[in-house]
């Protein structure tokens, strides 16, 4: 077993970091085993785990959440490469076969949301289960997930932003076999970068600074100077994270830590996406699709939050928040109670037909054939004189 990827260099200069041979990932034999997606499924692992534990301290069953991690993080998974390819077709419509190989990245963090949450509606709605408190849950455990799971792509150096000489500016060595041939001018001239991004200038423009800016040590070795954009959003989940948590105990209604998420990472992937250099573009046009999505969720989301919290005060629901997962209990249980008065006066309807007695007939005649006490009424009537 041995290291595969580590022939460059990753460095954090003004926070004196040189990772040297910083590895991709490791080899058996000739089959490698990408960080990337060990990382991930370690992020899947332990974003199920915060999810049964919260469920367990909010008295829900936690073996619910186990059954559902079962088939919606794979759903979730498949979600994210869909999307992820379908806004860069052009880079799989020649090799279908690529869109299966996710070793090397290509997942798109809002297709694996949007899948989550649509399973979330059909696995509750199946299963009977509340939606509201499902979704509060669970997304406790996606958002963990995203914040170890942003490490992938540090090790497969993406994700990254312009260029910039901030505290936390990475750099990245040219001949990184993982890094595109687009920030080597060698390989890819001026005039063909612009013609491969016309339209789309905002991109052009962060990719020719990139460029101008490179670092060269005295060893010769050439390096680009990023934004670390991967750290950035890691560092943002981890902060929204801890506000959920908190917040948890002071919601007013069901969905709205669900909600929270979606504002607060719709809010800090807006910007972070405004930095990166690599985004996922709407077809046809230079604009972003991420952060198109990030703008329409902080809108949506706020906007609901802002409405339900306001309904649930007024309405004084936010006192008696329900926490049973399984909402039919209650129901279910009245109509056995119900179901049970109807048996018992069935029965006894039959048993009088019949002449029988019954628990009601028995407990009157019982009553009449207690005996009774009586008054002497002159005996009275003497005592009062």
């Amino acid at each position: 077993m041995s290291f595969w990827g580590n022939e460059t260099s990753v460095r954090f200069p003004n926070l004196g970091i040189d990772l040297t041979n910083l590895p991709r990932g490791i080899a058996i034999g000739s089959f490698h085993i990408a960080f990337y997606g060990v990382i991930i499924a370690c992020g899947m692992l332990l974003g199920l785990a915060i999810a049964r534990r919260k469920a367990k301290k909010t008295g829900q069953d936690q073996d619910i959440y186990l059954d559902f991690a079962l088939w919606a993080i794979p759903l979730s998974v498949i979600g994210a490469r869909l999307y992820y390819v379908a806004f860069a077709w052009d880079d799989y419509k020649d090799n279908l076969l690529k869109i299966i190989n996710i070793r090397e990245g290509g997942l798109a963090i809002y297709g694996g949301v949007i899948v989550a949450v649509l399973s979330v509606i059909v696995y509750a709605r199946v299963k009977k289960l509340r939606i509201g408190l499902m979704m509060d849950t669970a997304i406790l455990g996606l958002i963990l997930g995203q914040i170890i799971g942003r490490w992938g792509n540090f090790f497969n150096r993406e994700a990254f932003g312009k260029y910039t000489d901030s505290i936390f500016a990475m750099q990245i060595e040219v001949t990184d076999s993982s890094l595109n041939s687009i920030y080597n001018p060698s390989i890819i001239p001026g005039s063909k970068l612009r013609a491969m991004y016309e339209g789309k200038e905002r991109v052009l423009d962060n990719i020719l600074e990139i460029r101008n800016n490179m670092v060269t040590l005295e060893d010769g070795r050439k390096f680009i100077q990023v934004h670390p954009t991967f750290l950035y959003e890691s560092l943002w989940n981890l902060a929204l994270l801890i506000f959920m948590i908190v917040i948890w105990k002071k919601k007013k209604f069901n969905g709205e830590i669900l909600l929270i998420y979606l504002a607060g990472y719709g809010f800090g992937r807006f910007f972070i996406e405004g930095l990166r250099t690599d985004p996922l573009f709407l077809w046809g046009t230079g604009l972003a699709v991420s952060q198109l999505l990030s703008a329409l969720l902080f809108v949506t989301a706020l906007t609901l939050i802002i409405i339900l919290r306001t309904k649930a005060i007024k309405s004084g629901e936010y006192m008696n928040i329900p926490m049973t997962l399984k909402y039919v209990n209650e129901e279910t249980k009245d109509k056995e109670t119900e179901d049970k008065a109807d048996n018992e006066e069935t029965e006894n309807d039959i048993k009088e037909e019949n002449g029988e007695e019954t628990k009601d007939s028995a407990d009157n005649e019982a009553s009449e054939n207690e005996p009774k006490e009586t008054v002497d009424v002159s005996e009275s009537e003497g005592k009062k004189k």
